[in-house]
């Protein structure tokens, strides 16, 4: 008789039917080429199954992704087994794979509209190292909330039983598993909660309105033979001829329907955004439709960083983003713990959650030495091009000449706005792209450091730093860039002592 330890797990029915939507929305583009490139019927050449062609290969099409979808409900199984997580799947080709519970970086949930009527979730598993970068090292895609915290109570013995092994005699060692109780779910302590108005802002500011844009751009590029164009020019020339000002509303009215989709997709995606501590985990909570749950361990955080968009910095915002090690497709290069938030209020976050963390600005700026690298480049390569629209569009060419003034105050404010400082074991770097970023990382979390000097520097004394923090799968680049060359090395002379006494 199997033991209970070994009892084997099956998911939910509705895995049937996630697994068939998920499938024909990876064959949803060329279905509609399809359908769009040949209509439902055919020429009418007397032969039904000519005339019903893409209604027949739309109908296998379903009835496949039907049977493929139960098949792999019903072929799916988990267990667990020797402090490890157990999956078993396939039909012709079996899968087995096995997941140390001490390896599991954490558990995410999320509740689809399939999931939250019958209250399912779906599990994901994250490692500290996954085999691929798009999928996570398991997923449960639609169990119980019963079950789902079942795996959780599993790792938590499992690691318990690891953490307690080498302190007892071998004997001694199966009493002790037996005798550890379940683990009692502990109280989450609330953090942060985004209001109305947060995502408001979070919407108006962030590239939801390009992103419409640009699938629409999509949209007519890929579909375009099918549009009737020259009706839709005659109409729009007609719509012109009745004043300006009828226009400017039409566009107003326009990118407001945009602006107003926009919000909704942040709505949608941001709803209830909640933060919480649980013991050594932040809990992140989002989503109307679609509710997901992700866990980021705070021992694997490897660096904060503060970044203020000029557009939100008008409306008193700020994000808050992290990079965690390890970690696949919930977390990736990074993790924008709060999306949107108070500037005023960074700090005080910040301190709740990282209490080891020395939040304060930077104060060491950079000399005027460095200054003129931040523009004389972008100056250089911009020549030819203000060259040639001057050539070819004379006189109103000309006009690019305003390009270089655009380009030296932008230079100059790139290096006003850089500054650096070390607060123990802490170095901060304030570094600007568009948006100012604020990198605050500790010296164990650094997995390198450079200094890059060209023939160009060495004449003028000065140098770039930059530190190398793992950041998912990947690398996070936080760059100090054309600072004088003596505080680039006490930069490099503070890492270099980690060396030989590892915190």
């Amino acid at each position: 008789m199997m033991s209970e330890q070994q009892q084997r797990y099956k998911l939910h029915w509705i895995t049937a039917i996630i697994e068939m939507l998920k499938t024909l929305k990876e064959a949803i583009l060329p279905l509609v080429v399809l359908i769009f490139a040949n209509g439902w019927k055919g020429g009418g050449t007397g032969l039904w199954y000519v005339d019903y062609l893409s209604f027949i290969i739309f109908g296998v099409l379903i009835i496949s992704l039907f049977v493929s979808g139960i098949i792999k409900w019903k072929r799916f199984e988990y267990w667990f087994e020797d402090d490890e997580l157990r999956i078993e799947s396939g039909l012709f080709v079996k899968k087995k794979r096995y997941i140390p519970f001490d390896r599991i970086q954490s558990l995410d949930y999320t509740e689809g509209i399939f999931h939250r009527p019958f209250g399912l979730v779906k599990v994901k598993v994250e490692t500290a190292g996954s085999s691929s970068a798009k999928q996570a090292e398991g997923e449960l895609t639609a169990v119980t909330k019963e079950a789902a915290k079942r795996v959780e109570i599993e790792m938590a013995e499992a690691k318990k039983r690891q953490k307690e092994m080498p302190v007892v005699a071998e004997g001694e060692a199966t009493n002790l598993i037996a005798e550890i109780p379940v683990e009692e779910e502990s109280a989450h302590r609330k953090i942060f909660t985004m209001t109305t108005k947060d995502l408001l802002v979070l919407a108006t500011t962030s590239g939801g309105v390009g992103v419409i844009l640009s699938g629409a751009a999509i949209f007519l590029s890929q579909f375009g033979e099918l549009l009737p164009f020259e009706w839709m020019f005659e109409e729009i020339s007609a719509f012109i001829r009745f004043g300006v000002l009828i226009v400017a509303i039409a566009v107003f009215l326009g990118l407001l329907g945009v602006w107003i989709l926009s919000v909704g997709m942040t709505l949608l995606s941001h709803y209830n955004f909640t933060i919480e501590l649980d013991k050594e985990d932040i809990v992140i909570t989002r989503g109307l439709l679609e509710k997901k749950k992700v866990t980021v361990p705070l021992k694997r955080i490897q660096s904060v960083v503060v970044v203020e968009n000029p557009f939100r910095k008008l409306f008193g915002y700020a994000t808050i983003a992290i990079h965690s090690a390890g970690g696949s497709v919930g977390q990736s290069s990074k993790i924008n713990l709060f999306p949107i938030v108070k500037r005023g209020k960074v700090e005080a976050y910040l301190e709740e959650i990282f209490p080891d963390l020395h939040v304060e600005e930077p104060t060491k700026k950079l000399t005027v030495k460095g200054r003129p690298f931040y523009y004389r480049i972008d100056f250089v390569w911009m020549l030819p091009v203000i060259g040639a629209l001057t050539y070819f569009f004379f006189p109103y060419g000309l006009f690019s000449l305003a390009i270089i003034p655009v380009i030296i105050a932008y230079g100059m404010w790139q290096h006003r706005s850089a500054a650096y400082d070390i607060a123990g074991n802490q170095l901060t770097m304030r570094f600007r792209t568009f948006s100012l970023q604020t990198a605050y990382m500790m010296k164990k979390r650094i997995q390198s450091m450079e200094m890059k000097q060209s023939y160009f520097h060495r004449r003028k004394g000065v140098a770039s730093v930059i530190a190398n923090i793992k950041s998912g799968m990947g690398v996070y680049h936080a760059t100090v860039q054309h600072m004088d060359v003596e505080e680039a090395e006490k930069i490099l002379l503070w890492y270099e002592k980690s060396k030989s006494v590892r915190e």
